[in-house]
C-alpha cells in the first residue's frame, strides 16, 4: 500500500518534473541501466532505449521480450513519459514476470533527469 500511494504522489508531482528534467544529470542516472541498455539503437541484455519515449511497448523487432513484457504491450501500450516513470519506480510491480532485475529508482529527480536524457541522448 506504501509503495502505491508513493507512485501516486510521484505522478500528481511529477508530470511537471519531466518538461523540466536535466538530461545532463540524466545522462548520469543513465549509468544505471547501461550495463544492460544502450541509447544506441543496438541491443545489450536489454533492449535498446533509444527512442524509448512514445514507442509501443516491446516493440523491438530483434529483441527477445520475455513473456511478461509482451502480455504487457498486446493491448497497444506505449512507452510515455508517465507509463516510464512508473516502470522505473519498480519494474517488477508493473510487470510481474519481467527478466528485468534492476530494483528501480527511487528518487523523483533522476527518474526526471533520466527520461529528459532519453528523449534526447545523442546531445548529451
Amino acid at each position: 500500500m506504501k509503495q502505491l500511494l508513493t507512485l501516486a504522489a510521484f505522478l500528481c508531482l511529477a508530470a511537471p518534473a519531466f518538461a523540466e528534467g536535466d538530461a545532463v544529470a540524466g545522462k548520469m542516472v543513465f549509468k544505471k541501466c547501461a550495463p544492460c541498455h544502450s541509447t544506441e539503437p543496438v541491443n545489450r541484455v536489454g533492449p535498446t532505449l533509444a527512442g524509448i519515449v512514445g514507442r509501443p511497448v516491446a516493440t523491438i523487432e530483434d529483441y527477445g521480450y520475455s513473456p511478461a513484457m509482451r502480455a504487457f504491450g498486446e493491448d497497444g501500450k506505449v512507452w510515455s513519459e508517465a507509463q516510464i516513470a512508473e516502470y522505473l519506480m519498480s519494474p517488477k510491480a508493473m510487470v510481474p514476470g519481467t527478466r528485468m532485475t534492476f530494483a528501480g529508482l527511487r528518487k523523483v529527480e533522476d527518474i526526471a533527469n533520466l527520461i529528459a536524457y532519453l528523449r534526447a541522448p545523442a546531445g548529451y
